[in-house]
């Protein structure tokens, strides 16, 4: 029997709406058209998992630029998907795999995200060393249970940080 092969693509228009389908199927909140017009611009980053070229999973990222001088921007995970049935097979692993790659050579300062109390995502990302930094009560309107954990995971410590001033200089 062959390997089964895990490859990443990238998002085009043409494949938009096989990631409308994707997320409508594995994600229990909707998203308007807008939000995904705007995966196609500047300041988004987005990546496409195929199992044997099927679409399984995907990740659709913003970059926030920081409010802080001197401090870098950070990627928010706006959604992550991998359908039920192609789980723990290796595709959330090489997608978040793809974006802290992506972190470290953008030197982005933290992955952040907003998951649902109870998901077992909530496990999945503290398997990559994600923490819990705080629980927004009421977050999902038409969701139960509508709390949220913020995750996040630090991508440049402070050393660093020295390292690229001392580069500067």
């Amino acid at each position: 029997m062959g390997k089964n092969l895990i490859e990443l693509g990238d998002l085009t228009d043409k494949n938009l709406g096989q990631l409308v389908l994707l997320n409508n199927t594995t994600l229990p909140v909707s998203y308007e058209e807008k939000f995904y017009s705007k995966l196609l611009t500047t300041g988004f980053v987005s990546k496409l998992a195929f199992f044997n070229d099927i679409m399984v999973g995907a990740v659709c990222c913003r970059i926030d630029q920081s409010q802080v001088q001197g401090e870098q921007p950070s990627l928010y995970i706006m959604t992550f998907c991998v359908l039920a049935q192609y789980r723990n097979l290796g595709i959330g692993r090489k997608l978040l795999e793809y974006i802290e790659e992506l972190c470290k050579t953008e030197k982005y300062e933290k992955i952040s995200l907003h998951v649902q109390v109870g998901s077992d995502a909530i496990d999945f990302y503290k398997k990559f060393s994600f923490s819990i930094e705080s629980t927004i009560n009421n977050y999902y309107r038409n969701i139960q249970p509508a709390d949220c954990y913020v995750m996040s995971k630090k991508m440049i410590t402070s050393d660093e940080k020295k390292d690229d001033n001392t580069k500067q200089e």
